[in-house]
């Protein structure tokens, strides 16, 4: 069975439980732009979102929202932490929890961010892997631009492909 026979398989696919957490030491409910697009791409492509989590920029509380995030959801996002200054530790954390890195999610990503944002794009170290319990766990940008990007153009066209291989055998 090649790639297109199993996506055409995982179109029957169930619709995601989906977390968001946003890692700001800024945001708040109110000012949380990317999480609330986030939210709204998930919800128009027909999954539901279970939690949404505003942590800080601390390894610990990146962690324990994480933890909590993944006890209900089949996708859980971070969004913001990703860039290189000290503080950005959200890629640390949930690569951590990752037991298969999908490397292929980063590369794409930054090809497609050359277009927008030019070399800069080297920046992003935007990821996305599956736990051991077949979850699947992005860390994007805090841009809303950047998680378009992402949902819009690579995960959410190939979420329900995800899903369908990490259940076909558990």
């Amino acid at each position: 069975m090649g790639s297109k026979d199993h996506k055409e398989s995982a179109e029957g696919e169930s619709s995601a439980r989906c977390a968001i957490v946003t890692v700001s030491d800024s945001r708040t409910p109110d000012s949380d732009t990317s999480g609330k697009e986030a939210f709204a791409i998930l919800t128009k492509f027909g999954h539901s979102v279970v939690r949404h989590d505003i942590v800080p920029n601390k390894p610990r509380k990146i962690a324990a929202a994480l933890g909590r995030a993944l006890k209900g959801a089949d996708l859980v996002l971070t969004i913001g932490g990703t860039g290189i200054s000290r503080k950005d530790l959200s890629t640390e954390v949930v690569r951590k929890v990752l037991q298969k890195e999908l490397p292929g999610f980063g590369e794409i990503f930054r090809a497609l961010s050359l277009k927008e944002i030019g070399t800069a794009a080297i920046l992003s170290r935007a990821l996305l892997g599956v736990t051991s319990r077949g979850k699947i766990v992005a860390a994007l940008p805090g841009s809303g631009a950047a998680v378009r990007l992402a949902l819009e153009a690579i995960l959410l066209p190939e979420l329900k492909h995800l899903l369908w291989e990490l259940r076909r055998y558990s």
